[in-house]
């Protein structure tokens, strides 16, 4: 968890660079939105296998080591930022997944991380870049730039940012989604943790 976390904030820092059709890539996504998801996919498979508790306290762990190592390898501001979010998100993620367990094996990592992943971005990318929030660092000149929407629609312009944001929660969608088969193989290989022993099946 930690691992991810930390990777994702260095990588967040690093616009996409690129053209797709008339699209401006370093205008739509960093390489953290790539790598983040995970996170929700860790934290899914701690809750599925051991239970709330375990999956709350991964969150805790997770949370402490990124914030310290990302301190070092990024700047203050996005180690807040990240730690923030992250922790709203996961605890959220981690609370809907338990609510949602009992049903069909997609619903619960589905919904969970569907939320999770706006919590997420919300929070981040508002502390980490807009200018609003300039007294936990420096604000990032390029992230602040307006440009187009999406870098590609001209009649829109926005800080660079909130293109990022939307792009981001687009991947996270996207890999969410990918993320379900290797979720779905892995629950048939584990024991489900039972919510009223916290005992595994045998």
């Amino acid at each position: 968890m930690a691992a991810v976390v930390v990777a994702s904030n260095i990588l967040v820092q690093y616009p996409v660079q690129g053209h797709i059709g008339g699209y401006n890539l370093a205008d739509l996504l960093t390489w953290g939105a790539f790598t983040y998801p995970l996170a929700f996919l860790v934290n899914d498979m701690t809750n599925r296998t051991f239970g709330p508790q375990a999956a709350r306290r991964v969150v805790f762990v997770g949370f402490l080591l990124a914030v310290i190592v990302s301190t070092v390898l990024a700047t203050p501001r996005i180690a807040v930022a990240s730690g923030s979010a992250f922790l709203a998100a996961q605890m959220m993620d981690v609370g809907i997944f338990h609510r949602l367990r009992a049903g069909r094996w997609w619903r619960a990592p589905v919904v969970s991380s569907l939320i999770g992943s706006a919590l997420d971005t919300v929070i981040f990318f508002s502390l980490a870049f807009a200018a609003v929030f300039g007294i936990l660092g420096a604000n990032d000149a390029f992230a602040i730039e307006t440009a187009p929407l999406f870098g590609a629609i001209p009649l829109i312009e926005v800080p660079r940012w909130v293109s990022w944001a939307l792009g981001d929660f687009s991947v996270k969608l996207l890999i969410a989604a990918l993320a379900l088969v290797p979720y779905g193989f892995l629950i048939r290989l584990v024991t489900p943790w039972q919510p009223h022993t916290g005992i595994a099946r045998g």
